[in-house]
């Protein structure tokens, strides 16, 4: 896809591992994906200029070596929830978007939501749903599928476990569908927690560039489907079409 904007490499424009490579530039979909390939995201306040970063070191987590705990396999059990995939992208971006416990706003302004909203439309964006047994959206995430890859944006809970619900289902997900694994961005202790690692810069972009032109799998078949989360604990596979260039 040809991109208006030339990105820097990460590698030249940061040797100090600082992560910021570039500032400016727009949220248009041919430009927010040509950053992806490279490896850059953006990220910025509201009100503040568009700023493209590169972390060192990059967070990410294999799928196939995902292992839920204990305690979640128990929930699981006993679960009346659903998954579902690009029911309500808009609903989970925006929930990714509220103020936290621990934060009053996060980095996702009305301007990032409309653009990953094009995204979305354009079969790029996707977000997973858990739903409450009263049809209420109680968790979920959001991320971008490029060639083999899943970068990771955010994701939320109302209540316990959600969120750790809709990071297995993309595990499971991800594994099926062969990608080696998911871009987390930025590690924290939660990440960690569910099994994420940190690898330096140089390996992260390596990785992109074996993954990023392969052709992906085809999820729309599990779009408008109701699966229930307990689904997750079998081993039976997810309703997936082939590969899609």
């Amino acid at each position: 896809m040809p991109c208006r904007y030339e990105f820097p490499d990460p590698r030249l424009a940061d040797p100090a591992g600082e992560g910021l490579v570039a500032v400016g530039g727009d949220l248009a979909p041919d430009t927010l994906i040509c950053a992806y390939r490279q490896g850059i995201f953006p990220w910025f306040s509201e009100g503040d200029p568009i700023m493209w970063w590169s972390p060192e070191p990059r967070c990410i987590i294999d799928p196939h070596q995902f292992s839920p705990s204990k305690s979640l396999k128990r929930h699981l059990k006993h679960s009346d929830w659903i998954i579902t995939l690009n029911r309500d992208f808009a609903a989970v971006i925006q929930a990714c978007s509220e103020a936290r416990a621990y934060a009053n706003d996060t980095w996702i302004n009305p301007e990032m939501i409309a653009a990953y909203q094009v995204l979305h439309q354009q079969n790029i964006a996707y977000s997973i749903e858990v739903w409450d047994n009263e049809n209420q959206l109680i968790g979920g995430l959001y991320g971008l599928k490029i060639g083999q890859a899943f970068f990771g944006e955010s994701m939320f809970h109302r209540r316990t476990d959600a969120s750790k619900v809709a990071f297995f289902a993309l595990m499971r997900l991800c594994a099926q569908s062969g990608f080696r694994w998911v871009d987390c961005q930025l590690p924290n202790a939660h990440l960690l927690s569910l099994g994420a690692s940190v690898v330096d810069r140089d390996n992260f972009l390596t990785l992109l560039d074996e993954q990023i032109d392969l052709p992906s799998c085809d999820w729309s078949s599990l779009v408008g489907q109701c699966l229930p989360a307990s689904t997750l604990l079998t081993p039976t596979p997810l309703p997936l079409l082939g590969l899609t260039q």
